[in-house]
C-alpha cells in the first residue's frame, strides 16, 4: 500500500501538544496542577478536581494490556491487508489508558496485563502513532 489508507486523528486545540509530542517520540500526557491525576484524553478542564490548570508531562511509556480484541475482518478497505490485527487497551503505569496496536508480537501471544512498552510509528510528517511492543524479559 503505498499510501496510508487508515484512520488517522485529527489534532484539536486540546490534542494539539499530545501529537506534537508523538512526532518527537515522547508520551506526554497532562497532569493536573490541582489534584496531580495524569489524564487522557487531554481536557481543557481536569474530571476529578475541575481544575482548569495543567502540565504536559513526559511519561515512562511502559504499561499493561488491559483488554484487547483481535479484528479478522477489514471493515475498511484500508485494513485489508493487516487482517488480522488487534487493537488493545492499554494501561500506563501512570494510570491512563488508551487505544493503540500491539506490534512485535503474534496476536495469539498478547494476554491481559502483558507488560508493553511505546514504539512510535511515524505515519507521516503530521502524525506518529504511538504503538506498544512487549516487555522482554
Amino acid at each position: 500500500m503505498s499510501e496510508w489508507e487508515k484512520f488517522l486523528p485529527k489534532p484539536t486545540e486540546d490534542t494539539e501538544p499530545y501529537w506534537d509530542y508523538c512526532r518527537k517520540q515522547e508520551l506526554r500526557m497532562q497532569k493536573c496542577k490541582g489534584c496531580g491525576l495524569v489524564r487522557f484524553p487531554p481536557s481543557v478542564i481536569c474530571p476529578r478536581c475541575w481544575s482548569l490548570g495543567h502540565e504536559w508531562v513526559k511519561l515512562s511509556g511502559r504499561g499493561k494490556v488491559w483488554s484487547w480484541v483481535i479484528f479478522h475482518q477489514a471493515f475498511y478497505p484500508g485494513y485489508a491487508d493487516d487482517v488480522p490485527y488487534n487493537t488493545a487497551i492499554i494501561e500506563l503505569e501512570e494510570g491512563p489508558r488508551l487505544h493503540a496496536n500491539v506490534i512485535g508480537c503474534r496476536n495469539e501471544e498478547i494476554y491481559i496485563e502483558m507488560p508493553v512498552e511505546v514504539a512510535f510509528e511515524k505515519v507521516d510528517d503530521e502524525v506518529t502513532l504511538p504503538k506498544f511492543r512487549p516487555v522482554l524479559s
